[in-house]
C-alpha cells in the first residue's frame, strides 16, 4: 500500500509526475573573609596547581571554577591538564565543558575533536547527539513530536488536493476537482490552480479556480509568489504556448514556469526559467522572505539522488542565477522534495532518504540561510507527528506571523487521495523551577543568588530566593539552550546547562552549593576541610607517595596564607604487624611528612609539632585478627593535619 500511494504521490499529485519523484564575568558572590577565620580551598588549588602538584579531582575543581564564572580560557588551561592525564572513568561531562571552554576561544578544530570523543562516551546526551549523525531516530523524532491537533480542511475533496501556499487572504493549492481533461494513470481530472478565500472565523472557502492564463488542459501545482506579491512562479507540465513537450525517452517532465501580476489583475507574460528543460523536472519553487532566493526540486545533472533540493538567486532585476545543489547535507540518494523557507530562514523539505516514520517526511534545518552564508554545519530534524506520519507527509508550509500551518498527507482517515490539514504554530514556551541546597546537608539555602543565561553565557534574569530557597523563571522559549548558576556567600556556584525541549512542561532542577569557604580554627583537621584524601602511604612504607605530594602541597599553602598558623600532624598504620613495629612506622611516616613539609615547603619546623600514633588509633573494626579489605585496611594508613594555634 505504502508502494502504491508513492507512485500516487509521484504521478498524480504532480510529485514529479511522470518519471519525477517527490521527492562580566560572574561577579563573586562572596565577600572579603575573616583571614583567620576561613579558607577559600580554590584559591589554595591554583596555587597547588600552579606550583606543579597536581591531581584528577584537583585539576576538576580547579577547572570547574573558572568554568562556572565563564573565565573560559583559563578553563581551557585546566581542563586541557586534566585530558593529559589520561584518566580511565572519567565523566564524559568534563570533554563536553572542556569543547565549551575551547570554542570560547576560538579552538573550533580541537572542541570538534572532545565533541565527537563526549558523543562517543556518552550516546544518550542531547548534545552529542545533535553533533553525531549516529543518533537513535526513533527517540529523537519521538522528542521532535509535539501535542498539538491537526484538521483536515473542509475544502478537501475525494481526489487529490495539496500543496499550499498563502498569497494576501487566500489559501492557494492544487487539485484534481472539476470536470476537466482526466488523467489516464487514475481517471481524475487533470490537476488545477484553485484559491481559497479566508472567512471572518479564519476557515476557508469559496474556493474558485485560478487564471486561466495559468491553468491549462494539463498539470499545474505548487505555486511561490515574490514579497511584492506581483510575480507568481508555479510548477506545469512541459507544456507552453500550446506546444507539448516530451524527454528523449518519450516523458512529459515538469517544469517551473514565471507570470507577472498586470496592472488590470491577471497572471501575465508567462515564461519559462531559463534552466527548464525537456530531459528532466523542476518543480516545487518556493521563494524566501527577502525575494532573494528560490528553492526548487530537481533531478538535473548533478542530482545525488531520485530528486534533489536545489537554490537559484533571485537578481535584483527579477532574473535567475544558476542553479546550486544544497548538497549532502540537505540531499540523499532519495527524494528530496517540496522546499520552503519561511520567514525566519528555516528550511523545510520532504524526503525519504533520512530515517523517518514511513514514506515521505517533513524534516527541517533550523535557520538554514544565516548557516548556509556562514558555512556552519547544520542539523536535520524531523519535525515529528503530529506532521509526520507512517504514510507520507509532504508540501509543508507555515505563516509565523498569523501562526497558521498547513501540510499535505496521504494518511488514513483523510477524504481523498492527498488533502491538506491545518494546524496552528502551537505557542510553545518553558516553566523552569528549583531549590537551592548544600550539597553536603542538603539544606535549604535562602539567600542564595539564582541566574539565567543564554546558550552564549548572557544573563537573562536574576532572582534571590527566599526562605523556601525556591527560584522560578517562566516563558523560556522551547528548543533553546540554557545555563542556571547558583552561587551563595562562602560557597562554590553550581550551574546546570539544559535545552528545553519541544514540548511545554515543567522544567525542575536542583541547584547543590559545595562550601567553598571553610570555618578553621583550633582543633580543625586541615585534611577533612581541604578534602585530602586520607590514604598516603603503601603498605610497611613511609615514603611520600606522588598523590600524597600533591596534598601535602595544600597544607603548605594553608600554611603560608597564615604565618601563624601552627599544627600538629599525626600519622597512623593499620593492624598488620606488631604493636612495637607499626609505633615505629608511623614515626617514621610522621618524619617523613614533617620533612617534606618543613624541606619542600619551607615551612619554619617550630611551627610543626608530630607523633606517630601505630594501630592506636585505627578508624575502623579492622584490629588485629579481624579479616579486612586492602581497602578498608589503607582507610587507617594515614596522616592528620591539627590547627593547634592560629
Amino acid at each position: 500500500m505504502k508502494t502504491h500511494k508513492i507512485i500516487c504521490i509521484l504521478v498524480l499529485s504532480l510529485v514529479f509526475s511522470m518519471g519525477y519523484s517527490q521527492k562580566g564575568k560572574i561577579r563573586q558572590a562572596s565577600k572579603e573573609y575573616d583571614n583567620l577565620a576561613y579558607l577559600k580551598t580554590s584559591e589554595i588549588l591554583l596555587e597547588v596547581a600552579e606550583n606543579g602538584f597536581k591531581s584528577v579531582d584537583l585539576l576538576q575543581k580547579l577547572a570547574n571554577s573558572f568554568y562556572f564564572n565563564n573565565q573560559m580560557e583559563e578553563a581551557a588551561k585546566w581542563y586541557g591538564e586534566l585530558m593529559t592525564m589520561n584518566v580511565d572513568g572519567i565523566d564524559p561531562e568534563y570533554y563536553f565543558r572542556y569543547a565549551q571552554s575551547l570554542k570560547s576561544i576560538e579552538n573550533y578544530t580541537e572542541s570538534d575533536k572532545w565533541m565527537k570523543k563526549f558523543a562517543a562516551e556518552d550516546r544518550g546526551d542531547l548534545r552529542g547527539r545533535a553533533f553525531s549523525s549516529t543518533v537513535d531516530y526513533l527517540s529523537m523524532i519521538d522528542e521532535a513530536s509535539r501535542d498539538f491537533e491537526v484538521y483536515n480542511l473542509d475544502i478537501n475533496t475525494e481526489v487529490s488536493d495539496f500543496g499550499t501556499t498563502q498569497y494576501k487572504n487566500q489559501l492557494i493549492f492544487a487539485s484534481s476537482r472539476g470536470n476537466g481533461k482526466k488523467y489516464n494513470w487514475n481517471e481524475q481530472p487533470f490537476l488545477d490552480l484553485f484559491s481559497a478565500e479566508k472567512q471572518e472565523d479564519g476557515s476557508y472557502g469559496n474556493v474558485e479556480k485560478l487564471d486561466t492564463e495559468i491553468n491549462t488542459k494539463f498539470h499545474e501545482s505548487t505555486v511561490a509568489f515574490t514579497p511584492d506579491d506581483n510575480v507568481i512562479y508555479f510548477t506545469r507540465n512541459n507544456y507552453f504556448k500550446k506546444k507539448y513537450k516530451k524527454s528523449e525517452d518519450g516523458t512529459n517532465r515538469l517544469k517551473v514556469f514565471k507570470a507577472t501580476l498586470s496592472d488590470e489583475g491577471n497572471w501575465d507574460d508567462i515564461e519559462s526559467v531559463h534552466f527548464n528543460s525537456d530531459e528532466y523536472s523542476v518543480a516545487h519553487p518556493a521563494i524566501n522572505v527577502q525575494g532573494t532566493k528560490m528553492y526548487f526540486a530537481s533531478d538535473m545533472l548533478g542530482t545525488l539522488g531520485k530528486s534533489d533540493i536545489f537554490e537559484v538567486d533571485i537578481n535584483e532585476d527579477g532574473t535567475l542565477g544558476d542553479p546550486v545543489n544544497l548538497g549532502a547535507s540537505v540531499n540523499t540518494e532519495g527524494h528530496e522534495t517540496f522546499p520552503f523557507i519561511n520567514s525566519e530562514g528555516d528550511l523545510y523539505f520532504s524526503s525519504n532518504g533520512f530515517s523517518g516514520l514511513g514514506g515521505l517526511d517533513v524534516f527541517v534545518i533550523r535557520d538554514f540561510e544565516n548557516k548556509r552564508e556562514a558555512r556552519q554545519p547544520m542539523a536535520l530534524e524531523n519535525v515529528g507527528r503530529p506532521i509526520n506520519s507512517p504514510m507520507d507527509d509532504f508540501g509543508y508550509y507555515e505563516n509565523i506571523g498569523t501562526k497558521e500551518g498547513f501540510f499535505t498527507s496521504n494518511r488514513e482517515g483523510g477524504k481523498g487521495d492527498d488533502d491538506i490539514y491545518s494546524f496552528t504554530i502551537p505557542e510553545c514556551a518553558q516553566d523552569v523551577e528549583g531549590t537551592v541546597k548544600d550539597k553536603e546537608t542538603l539544606e535549604l539555602l535562602p539567600g542564595a543568588i539564582v541566574t539565567l543565561f543564554d546558550g552564549e553565557g548572557t544573563a537573562l534574569q536574576q532572582v534571590t530566593v527566599g526562605d523556601d530557597a525556591i527560584f522560578k523563571f517562566e516563558d523560556l522559549a522551547c528548543e533553546m539552550e540554557y545555563l542556571i548558576r547558583g552561587q551563595k556567600d562562602t560557597y562554590a556556584s553550581d550551574e546546570r546547562r539544559f535545552t528545553t525541549p519541544k514540548k511545554k512542561q515543567k522544567l525542575n532542577i536542583e541547584l547543590l552549593l559545595e562550601k567553598d569557604e571553610k570555618e578553621i580554627g583550633e582543633g580543625t583537621d586541615l585534611a577533612e576541610t581541604l578534602g585530602i584524601p586520607i590514604i598516603y602511604f603503601d603498605f610497611d612504607k613511609s615514603n611520600i607517595r606522588p598523590d600524597a605530594e600533591v596534598e601535602l602541597q595544600k597544607v603548605i599553602a594553608v600554611l603560608k596564607k597564615y604565618p601563624s598558623m601552627m599544627i600538629d600532624v599525626r600519622s597512623h598504620t593499620d593492624s598488620r604487624a606488631t604493636f612495637e613495629y607499626n609505633d615505629a612506622l608511623s614515626n617514621r611516616r610522621n618524619k617523613s611528612t614533617l620533612k617534606y613539609i618543613v624541606e619542600v615547603g619551607g615551612i619554619a619546623a617550630d611551627r610543626l609539632t608530630g607523633k606517630g600514633y601505630g594501630e592506636s588509633q585505627l578508624l575502623n573494626e579492622c584490629s588485629d585478627g579481624v579479616k579486612c579489605s586492602e581497602e578498608d585496611h589503607q582507610l587507617n594508613r594515614r596522616s592528620e593535619f591539627i590547627i593547634v594555634k592560629m
